[in-house]
């Protein structure tokens, strides 16, 4: 057991992680959203945020575990749903960590740009393969266990954003609204659900319970300072950015960084771009260690092999789920997934855990009352029933109030992911050689179905189904499934008893 770290180290971790490079792949296309009422999203978002960090804050002092989420739900509810919170956790955090890379790879084209004239076909391209890049590297090093570099990103990022508030504020021409018109609400809510992954990466402090002194009281206190400094910080960026960026100025993808070549200069267009790189960079190296503690707590259960589980011999690292989460984040980039998309993808499967992690809290103060809670989350049951109500309120506007499209193909991109998640935990369920037998027992009707079309077409008849295929066709099928059915099930049969 390596040396504790306390309160600022554990506020670190949360900054760390929610350190704010969704607000340059987000805050442009949620600008649209809301109409100019940016921070009224942003603070709504910090607000429901901060409503269910207090019931983390009352499952992390009562169950100071490794694993998070997955092991409140597990406390609460049981195996299947701590298997859905975890692998919804693990996804969010590959989202996130996609997101990152692709930001990162923006804002160093960006900032390339100036020197480098770079055409829209380049740009796509570019910012793919450095993207890719960026993961490799982060990965090598997460291997190694590199830690001490996020308090360094974390002060370097603030530093610059400061400096951007600063010279910024009081500079616009127009003062943005803080409460938005009745009619524009409902774009507000929509703004809010993809800018909540903002705040969502707090709850890394929560995954590094077990590594913090005296986790009961300084867990809880670093949610919440870190929450009041992203608050105030996203909001201040989102006051000083809207009230300088008219509408015949706005640029989506750039907005953080035309707003700064306005009030700072050229070279303050650059050095945003440069925080979002140090922001993209902390977000990804502190993503890849959480997926690994959460693939570790799975794979402990039995959820996913043991091989997950197995530390580097010279770093003590869990090299092997580092290497496979790489992998995946890897895989959406390859898939050509967008910024916007991916960022809303995270949100969607984090307030899906928000919802559950909510649900934990009423569900263990029902069942285990005698349970020690050195902290309760204040004003039970409203704080939990209002976290949920609001989680579900941000997962449906976007789509049904706003019809928006990235919005649509995200939750069902997500939903399709749970399907196989789902898939997934009954596979592991019933065990791989009862699925063998009964897919020895599909295998053996196929067969046995093919050589009867194939009698019936050899008489003269043209049933409905496959009436063109050739009758050696069907009877070749007929043989390798009824091969493969008898196989599979000896086979499994075997393995069974």
């Amino acid at each position: 057991m390596g040396k504790k770290h306390g309160l600022f180290s554990a506020i670190i971790v949360g900054l760390g992680s929610a350190i704010g490079f969704e607000i340059f792949g987000q805050l442009g296309y949620a600008y649209r959203l809301a109409q100019g009422s940016m921070v009224s999203a942003l603070f709504l978002g910090g607000l429901i945020c901060l409503l269910t960090m207090f019931s983390y804050s009352e499952l992390c002092a009562a169950l100071p575990v490794k694993g998070g989420e997955y092991s409140y739900t597990k406390a609460a509810f049981g195996g299947f749903t701590a298997f859905m919170a975890g692998c919804l956790r693990w996804l969010s955090s590959i989202f996130g960590a996609a997101f990152a890379a692709i930001v990162f790879a923006q804002q160093l084209l960006y900032a390339l740009a100036i020197l480098l004239p770079l055409d829209q076909n380049q740009i796509s391209v570019y910012t793919s393969l450095i993207a890719a890049i960026l993961i490799c590297i982060l990965g090598a090093l997460s291997i190694r266990g590199a830690k001490e570099i996020t308090t360094l990103l974390v002060v370097a990022f603030l530093a610059i954003f400061f400096i951007f508030i600063a010279g910024g504020f009081g500079q616009g021409q127009t003062v943005p609204e803080i409460f938005p018109r009745f009619e524009g609400v409902s774009g507000v809510f929509a703004a809010t659900a993809y800018t909540f992954i903002m705040f969502v990466g707090v709850r890394a402090t929560v995954v590094a319970a077990p590594e913090t002194e005296s986790p009961e009281k300084n867990i809880p206190k670093a949610i919440f300072l870190s929450m009041i400094i992203l608050i105030a910080l996203y909001c201040s960026v989102a006051y000083v950015t809207t009230s300088v960026i008219g509408e015949e100025e706005f640029v989506e993808s750039t907005l953080l960084n035309s707003a700064a070549e306005k009030t700072l200069g050229l070279l303050g267009g650059v050095l945003v771009a440069i925080g979002g790189m140090v922001a993209s960079i902390s977000s990804v190296s502190t993503a890849i260690t959480v997926q690994s503690s959460i693939i570790y707590g799975m794979s402990r259960d039995g959820y996913f092999p043991k091989a997950l589980m197995k530390l580097h011999s010279h770093f003590g690292t869990p090299h092997v789920a580092v290497v496979v989460n790489s992998l995946f984040i890897l895989l959406f980039l390859g898939l050509g997934a967008g910024a916007v998309g991916l960022g809303f993808s995270a949100s969607f499967a984090s307030i899906l855990v928000f919802a559950l992690v909510n649900l934990s809290v009423i569900k263990l103060r029902e069942t285990k009352p005698y349970l020690e809670r050195p902290l309760k989350a204040p004003f039970y049951p409203l704080t939990p029933l209002i976290g949920i109500t609001m989680s579900l309120i941000l997962l449906l506007v976007p789509v049904f109030l706003e019809g928006d499209v990235n919005a649509e193909s995200a939750m069902l991109w997500s939903l399709g992911l749970m399907g196989l998640v789902l898939a997934t935990y009954h596979l592991r369920m019933i065990g791989f050689h009862r699925l063998r037998v009964a897919l020895g027992g599909v295998s053996l009707g196929i067969g046995f179905f093919a050589a009867l079309f194939a009698c019936l077409i050899k008489q003269g008849f043209k049933p409905l189904i496959l009436p063109l295929v050739p009758p050696y066709i069907l009877i070749f099928v007929s043989i390798v499934s009824i091969l493969a059915g008898v196989l599979n099930i000896l086979i499994g049969m075997r393995k069974l008893f």
